[in-house]
């Protein structure tokens, strides 16, 4: 699976963007393409034939390809960016994400006639770069000519999922790992780029007191400069199989518990605002402890433990066609829908370019949910 999202595309040549069009153009191929003119079937079908041996059609289809990709793209749910930096860089160069700290302490007492002294000041830094990702669709010449129009119906439904999934599996993977919590992210301690030890993980199954202890444990965290920096947990992201634990923690009024005889008592993390988000992913990546472990993330205002960026310019899925590099005998080109040269193949591709990386590990509490609270 991870081969299959992480396939990397090169060499762009002979491959051009189809989505500078003109757009009348591209509401009449729709038009066709849906037959919104009623047209009876044999009619509808002649009408399509005819447009397929057009020049400009390929382009057309393209375009009409594209915006379809991108509209499901757009409009499938995300699961990651509520608790997720999102950016845009300029370009595939290694980017620094500056951590300065300093001049936020308890300011000093300044006796009277004396000089107001300067704080210290420490900079630190994360990295984080792009990547291109991608994937190369093909249809035979028979296939258009046997199924002019279904041969490419799932298209757009297939670019748009993997484009969805491909984000969502690099994400989830900056915060899981095959053995549990990432380490790069987690770890009982682990040492934040400003040299601090910092721990922010457990192994509490996911119940009321476990939540509201890493609640606590999250808002008790200091910067390297020991302020406190009351970190407010509001994103609690679950795998599948936890799902329903989670909204009966965060959404019930009342807490019952016959361990300690205790029935009707108010259940506070109600107030709390908590936000349940069920990532899917989870266990795909994480094969030890996948439909246990339970992450709390702090709102973005305070900071963020993942940071993701897009290509400027780029920040949504490109799909583009390939020319055919076949010619007549007088050397007039094919249509692209005639295939290419070697195999008859009609080509298409999307280009994705995306990445991410672990941030200050303080915004962000995990647990393996392994060991159920005595």
């Amino acid at each position: 699976m991870e081969k299959e999202f992480l396939n990397l595309m090169e060499d762009w040549k002979g491959w051009g963007r189809a989505s500078k069009l003109d757009e009348a153009k591209v509401v009449a191929c729709l038009d066709l393409l849906e037959n919104r003119a009623g047209d009876p079937p044999h009619v509808h079908e002649f009408k399509l034939r005819e447009a397929i041996t057009t020049p400009d059609f390929p382009v057309l289809f393209g375009g009409v390809l594209e915006r379809d990709i991108l509209a499901r793209y757009q409009t499938a749910p995300t699961i990651w960016q509520p608790y997720v930096k999102v950016r845009t860089v300029r370009d595939f160069r290694v980017v620094d994400l500056h951590k300065v700290q300093g001049n936020d302490n308890i300011l000093p007492e300044v006796p009277q006639k004396s000089e107001y002294k300067t704080s210290p000041m420490s900079d630190s830094k994360y990295s984080l770069q792009v990547k291109k990702y991608g994937r190369q669709f093909d249809i035979s010449w028979e296939a258009i000519i046997n199924d002019y129009l279904d041969a490419f119906s799932d298209i757009p439904q297939r670019f748009a999922d993997a484009a969805v999934n491909t984000e969502a599996y690099i994400v989830t993977s900056l915060i899981a790992s095959a053995a549990g919590p990432n380490p790069a992210l987690f770890g009982n301690p682990i040492t934040d780029v400003d040299g601090q030890n910092v721990t922010n993980v457990t192994n509490l199954a996911l119940t009321p007191a476990s939540l509201a202890a890493v609640l606590g444990a999250m808002a008790s965290q200091k910067d390297s400069k020991g302020k406190p920096l009351g970190i407010m947990g509001v994103h609690l992201v679950v795998p599948p199989m936890l799902k329903l634990t989670a909204l009966n923690i965060v959404r019930s009024t009342e807490l019952r518990s016959a361990v300690d005889s205790v029935y009707g008592t108010r259940n506070v993390l109600a107030d709390v605002g908590l936000q349940v988000h069920v990532n899917p992913w989870l266990p795909v990546i994480d094969s030890t402890s996948g439909h246990t472990a339970w992450y709390v993330f702090a709102d973005m205002s305070q900071g963020a433990a993942v940071h993701v960026a897009r290509l400027r310019g780029h920040e949504q899925p490109e799909i583009c066609m390939k020319d055919s590099n076949k010619v007549t005998i007088t050397g007039q080109h094919f249509s692209p829908f005639t295939g290419d040269f070697e195999t008859d193949n009609i080509l298409y591709r999307i280009r994705l370019v995306f990445g991410g990386t672990q941030g200050d590990p303080r915004f962000a509490y995990a647990s393996t949910g392994t060991v159920k609270p005595s």
